[in-house]
């Protein structure tokens, strides 16, 4: 871990060796045999991870803004009502899609550090008419996870379409997209898949590909799945030129998560959470976020007195660990640790060594070891 600083940002994730090979790989043309069947698989395997049988998955060239992008412009029609669930930076954000298109859309937002609760969610439904609803499962800025599933009910009770945005959750905190009648999943390659930035990422069901297809136009060329859903189903043919190294290096993302079991993956996640926060609350940090809101993708990490924000993460990139700052209001507050995708437990206390390295330089006084020894204890119980 000295030569190379473990990136442990709330995404990019750290990149396994598998998938880092297939990067370096010789260029395929986009329909070649390779990319075909890599493409197929990847779609098969994205169906898994978000617990579909008949979704439609979109891999394209682009990242988490762009899926925004696509789920909305897909399904909301002339004359709808969007409803979006805001729990801090990037609820905002669909919030400015909608506005760029025109979309007619209302927002209800959560104090940050916490989620919109159902009842309110119902309440307000029971007082408006909404197509859509759209909820951010894991805010990156706040670290909050909503609870998308109790969303769920309410949602399609009264006969809306349901979108969650999976960019900081999918592949690490369940969305079982049937189960729950979610009909658009988006997220990005570069976070719980851990695989490099690179790729926009949507799962459609049956309902929102009906939608679509009922809507004569919308106001999109790129971002229209109409024009990608031949590509997705038939590899060879042609729309726009994919990325094919990336694709083909997204096609290992999910077969390692595959391959681990999607319970394992997702219990690695909690564990490796609890773990790293336990090390940090024995070396006096806290944490932004509420406890009952807490995402296991990502921390919101609050300084102890005496530690300030820019000093910290600078030598702690010089120990080898690379954290994110707070955005808007939680700027020079916290940092933001994300400790998802293919995160090691050696990696892990390797970042936990780090931090404690980080403050012995700044002189600030704690239990040397503690941070590490409550993590392996967490781990090892």
């Amino acid at each position: 871990m000295t030569d190379e600083k473990l990136l442990l940002i709330p995404g990019p994730s750290p990149v396994h060796r598998r998938i880092l090979d297939v990067l370096a790989a010789q260029t395929v043309a986009h329909t070649a045999p390779e990319m075909q069947v890599e493409l197929r698989g990847a779609c098969e395997n994205l169906k898994k991870i978000v617990f579909s049988r008949d979704g439609e998955p979109f891999i394209v060239a682009g990242a988490g803004t762009l899926s925004m992008e696509m789920a909305l412009l897909n399904t909301v029609a002339a004359g709808d009502r969007v409803l979006i669930l805001s729990q801090g930076y990037f609820g905002a954000r669909m919030v400015q899609i909608c506005q760029a298109f025109g979309l007619a859309h209302e927002v209800m937002e959560a104090e940050w550090g916490i989620a919109i609760l159902p009842e309110d969610l119902e309440r307000r439904m029971d007082r408006n008419r909404f197509d859509v609803v759209v909820a951010t499962h894991v805010d990156t800025a706040t670290g909050a996870c909503a609870p998308v599933e109790a969303y769920a009910g309410i949602v399609k009770a009264r006969g809306a379409l349901y979108i969650v945005d999976g960019v900081c959750a999918t592949g690490g905190i369940p969305e079982r997209m049937d189960d729950w009648n979610i009909d658009v999943v988006l997220s990005a390659a570069q976070k719980c898949f851990g695989v490099p930035p690179g790729l926009a990422i949507c799962v459609f069901s049956r309902a929102a590909m009906a939608k679509r297809q009922a809507m004569t136009s919308i106001p999109a060329y790129y971002t229209d799945i109409l024009r990608w859903l031949p590509i997705m189903k038939d590899p060879a043919k042609y729309f726009s030129t994919p990325c094919v190294n990336e694709v083909r290096a997204f096609y290992e993302g999910p077969r390692i998560i595959i391959e681990a079991g999607m319970q394992a993956r997702l219990g690695s996640h909690e564990r490796f959470a609890a773990a790293i926060r336990a090390g940090l609350s024995a070396l006096g940090f806290g944490f932004f976020t509420k406890p009952e809101f807490q995402a296991s993708t990502l921390s919101v990490v609050v300084y102890p007195p005496g530690v300030e924000d820019a000093a910290f993460r600078s030598k702690l990139s010089e120990n080898g660990v690379v954290v994110a700052g707070g955005l808007a209001q939680t700027a020079g507050r916290v940092f933001r640790m994300g400790h998802m995708g293919n995160l090691t437990e050696e990696q892990g206390l390797f970042a936990l060594g780090a931090v404690e390295k980080t403050l012995d330089s700044l002189g600030f006084r704690f239990s040397r070891g503690a941070g590490v020894r409550a993590a392996q204890a967490l781990i090892r119980s």
